[in-house]
């Protein structure tokens, strides 16, 4: 019987394993389609760095606005009801695309980012708990590194689809060649401009449909009511659950970790388009699959880590990760060509273990409290929300160096959340978080 509980995911919960799994791709999906759109309206509506990544702040907004009410929702309801109120916003936002290419407004495309990215957070604050109760508590981190390993096949697939549906297939006039239209032929430059905008409001509309398909799979899926962990859970209200998480070292210590993670994570790869179009004066397609690449060692590091923490403690793995972090995102700052690209592209080996084991310690313990702090790590997604338009500014603005570009300078942001990130999984391994 003991073997039994010790499984990290039960015979009887695969079914409802997989069907929440196959979430996590879905949002990977929405993840790695948009970054590379910073860079996309900055070419098609003539903007700049700053502006280009209020995209991020729009997106990465939703879920700082959506968190708390989605994990009260969840708390009052079931995790079922959460996953379909999630699916319908974000298919919702997907299809709210076309209207925003008709209008040619890009506040239009914020506003579809920040309701699509509302579903996800719904999603999020309800799944990554979900998988953690879905099993003993013993196994919960692994179960849920293994689940967030499908993240990435469905960011690789949103990668793909930017680089050939959207990228490859936008006008390939520079910025100065449209700026110079602009002036010269105001009709032919909003022709290109309209044009351009379709092509990136096209697959929105296809994943919308995808979406509303898994909200009918959903609709009409049973899924577990109880957990393992729900007869743990202290008794009493949203706000005593509230005082309980405050006063958890452990669990604010995670959540200012997650801030920082999200915010690296997000800059690394928003900017790796930016990097190698100013650096090496790549093509944005051409650099995208350098982008795909990062993902690609992202995918493989994470399965490769989640068998490693059979073996090695959660905060060990993270330190030495975040360690190598800190020395690749100095190899971006302080090395020139192709070297400091690879040093950006193999940063994503060292960010692949990390969400979920921030995620895991955290939550570890929390009972039914898990509900309402996986709020607090899914608003500390706002991190995307804030950093990327800091490192756009700096990129814009930071030339205070003369042997470093302002590319260069602006991975300083990414390189003060590893520093972090390796303090936090330091402090965890002295509190032995994990036993």
């Amino acid at each position: 019987m003991k073997e039994q509980k010790l499984k990290v995911i039960p015979k009887a919960l695969i079914f409802p394993f997989i069907l929440v799994t196959s979430l996590f791709a879905l949002w990977g999906f929405a993840n790695d389609i948009t970054n590379p759109m910073v860079a996309a309206f900055k070419n098609i509506l003539l903007i700049s760095n700053f502006e280009s990544s209020l995209v991020q702040f729009a997106f990465y907004g939703g879920y700082c606005f959506m968190a708390i009410p989605a994990a009260l929702f969840i708390k009052k309801f079931n995790y079922k009801k959460g996953i379909l109120v999630g699916l319908a916003l974000y298919s919702v936002g997907c299809f709210l695309f076309i209207p925003a290419g008709n209008a040619m407004a890009f506040w239009a495309f914020l506003i579809a980012y920040f309701i699509m990215t509302c579903g996800l957070a719904f999603l999020e604050t309800t799944s990554n708990p979900f998988i953690l109760s879905m099993g003993p508590e013993e196994t919960s981190t692994q179960r849920l590194n293994f689940a967030q390993a499908f993240n990435p096949m469905g960011s690789l697939t949103g990668m793909l689809i930017a680089k050939e549906l959207i990228l490859a297939r936008l006008n390939p006039a520079t910025e100065a060649e449209r700026t110079e239209l602009r002036m010269s032929n105001p009709d032919a430059f909003a022709a290109i401009q309209k044009a351009d905008l379709d092509v990136v409001s096209g697959p929105y509309l296809v994943l919308g449909v995808v979406v509303l398909v898994f909200f009918i799979i959903f609709l009409i899926s049973k899924l577990p009511q109880d957990n393992y962990t729900s007869d743990k859970t202290p008794e009493g209200s949203n706000g005593s659950a509230f005082k309980r998480l405050i006063k958890n070292r452990r669990y604010v210590s995670s959540v200012v970790a997650q801030v920082f993670y999200v915010g690296v994570q997000i800059m690394v790869w928003t900017f790796i388009i930016q990097y190698a179009e100013k650096e090496l004066g790549m093509a944005k397609s051409t650099a995208q699959g350098y982008n795909m690449i990062a993902m690609a060692i992202f995918v493989s590091c994470r399965f490769i880590c989640t068998f490693l923490l059979k073996y090695i403690k959660p905060s060990l793995l993270l330190m030495i990760l975040a360690i190598g972090g800190i020395m690749f995102t100095a190899g971006v700052i302080f090395i020139k060509g192709m070297t400091g690209l690879y040093c950006l592209v193999a940063i994503s080996a060292c960010m692949s273990l990390m969400f979920p084991t921030i995620y895991g310690i955290a939550l570890r313990g929390l009972g039914d409290d898990a509900k309402l702090g996986s709020a607090g790590l899914i608003l500390a997604i706002g991190g995307g929300c804030l950093m990327p338009p800091m490192q756009g500014l700096l990129i814009d603005k930071a030339h205070w160096f003369a042997s470093l570009s302002s590319v260069r300078v602006s991975f300083v942001l990414p390189l003060i959340c590893f520093i972090v990130i390796a303090t936090y999984a330091y402090m965890m391994s002295r509190l032995k978080a994990e036993e």
